[in-house]
């Protein structure tokens, strides 16, 4: 974000295999309840998804499974863990 505050964190309790794949048939990264950092981020009553700070950031677009958050890419950008750049 551009405050530097951890919007989400993927993938929880699914493969980065599921997360990139349905992120890809949807067009946009899409992120579940339990990947929202919900200390730093709101959903507006329109389903529009917005940092704390006020940032837009995308929407919910809820599907079959449940709440989806479809997040435009240049409102994030991927940390890597310490694994990851092991």
């Amino acid at each position: 974000s551009v405050t530097g505050k951890p919007l989400f964190v993927a993938p929880i309790d699914r493969s980065a295999e599921q997360f990139v794949q349905e992120s890809k048939i949807h067009g946009w990264p899409s992120f579940r309840d339990q990947e929202v950092v919900w200390d730093n981020v709101r959903v507006l009553k329109d389903g529009e998804t917005v940092s704390v700070d006020g940032t837009h950031l995308g929407h919910n677009l809820p599907d079959r499974t449940g709440n989806r958050y479809c997040i435009n890419l240049v409102s994030i950008a991927g940390k890597p863990t310490n694994e990851a750049s092991s």
